[in-house]
């Protein structure tokens, strides 16, 4: 195709932190654009809950109501939660986390990924300046005559005033700007986070030669592996829903922006996945990105100037760096097997074996990590 469309704002990605944005900066009027490979499941009632998912914050809530995107995730399921515990190993008393110690309600709320994403894209979907593009891939990305060129596998060419990569952890678009990672192993305690109904995210971090064996291990072998290794206090596990590993690394871009590609959420970091707080960073991200980019708007400035991007950026990157340093401390409190690593581009990562949705002799209320 010849034809080169116009956007304001190109979002690589339409995951949670992607449509959260695109929903955040709706209002302006702008043209926003945003390219996902393919569309989430549609919400099913009757479905076990997924493989991932998320510890919402109250802060994250906040967000998420304002862009009209919480009432669609009350519409589908969560699950509040008022305690926290996490430990190590079955003879580990772990620690525990409650909310009436400090002084809240509850810590938050666990909700899969799918419906977050689901809720926030239904939320970009009443806004007739955005368009999704799903499924399409970015091919390429360059920078040319005050904006940025995106071509996708499609055909379609967008000059875009500003690219947003919010394409996660394995980000394409901060891959075609060429901008690096710092790059860390992690290892930790393990966890297990409420769902609603009967359900719960088990989660447990592992070298990747032992989660191998346990991905062979037949349903009853696994069954009887969690019931050793975890603690006693834990109900008798009756069945695995789903299992999956994943590979686990923490990484932090040495910058977040190249030009008029700026990163968001993963893209831009990835943290320890213990109790699923890091789209609350990604969140965060979202909150100051679009108030900065929405200012810029309503004074008719260029949202892609360096000035605006480099505030984004000083905004951000400390917060999400500490963050990434406490869950160090957090994770190797437990655990001294492993000391915390320097930068390094060269260390295999650990997985960690995600075993969602187990279903249980009694109700998740009753699990350590309490819906109570």
């Amino acid at each position: 195709r010849d034809m080169i469309e116009q956007a304001d704002l190109f979002i690589v990605g339409g995951g949670m932190v992607g449509a959260a944005l695109a929903a955040a900066l709706a209002d302006s009027g702008r043209r926003i654009v945003v390219l996902e490979q393919q569309l989430p499941q549609a919400f099913d009632a009757e479905s076990a809950p997924d493989l991932r998912v998320s510890a919402i914050s109250p802060a994250s809530r906040q967000l998420l109501t304002a862009i009209g995107a919480w009432q669609h995730i009350e519409a589908m399921r969560s699950a509040p939660y008022q305690r926290m515990l996490v430990w190590e190993n079955a003879e580990d008393e772990g620690t525990l986390f409650d909310a009436a110690e400090l002084g809240e309600n509850e810590l938050g709320h666990i909700i899969e990924n799918r419906i977050v994403q689901l809720a926030c894209q239904q939320a970009m979907a009443a806004h007739d300046n955005i368009e999704l593009i799903c499924p399409d891939q970015l091919q390429s990305l360059s920078e040319e005559d005050g904006h940025c060129l995106v071509t996708l596998a499609s055909g379609r060419r967008f000059a875009a005033t500003l690219v947003v990569a919010a394409d996660g952890a394995h980000s394409c678009a901060r891959r075609l700007r060429d901008i690096t990672w710092q790059q860390f192993t992690e290892h930790g305690p393990q966890s297990l986070l409420p769902l609603p109904g009967d359900y719960a995210s088990l989660v447990w971090y592992q070298q990747p030669a032992f989660v191998r064996t346990l991905e062979e291990m037949s349903e009853a072998a696994l069954i009887a592996a969690f019931q050793q290794q975890f603690p006693q206090r834990l109900p008798v596990l009756r069945h695995l829903v789903s299992r999956g590993s994943f590979a686990l690394t923490r990484r932090h871009a040495q910058q977040y922006y190249r030009g008029r590609v700026v990163l968001a959420g993963d893209a831009a970091h990835t943290i320890h996945p213990l109790a699923g707080q890091g789209v609350n960073l990604g969140f965060q991200d979202v909150q100051t990105l679009a108030a900065i980019l929405q200012e810029a708007m309503t004074k008719g400035d260029d949202i892609a100037d360096a000035a605006l991007l480099q505030r984004y950026q000083r905004q951000r990157m400390l917060p999400n760096h500490a963050m990434q340093r406490l869950m160090d401390v957090f994770c190797y409190g437990f655990s001294t097997r492993v000391a915390p690593s320097a930068k390094t581009t060269s260390i295999p990562t650990l997985s960690m074996v995600r075993s969602a949705a187990l279903e249980t002799r009694r109700r998740t209320q009753r699990f350590s990590l309490s819906t109570q």
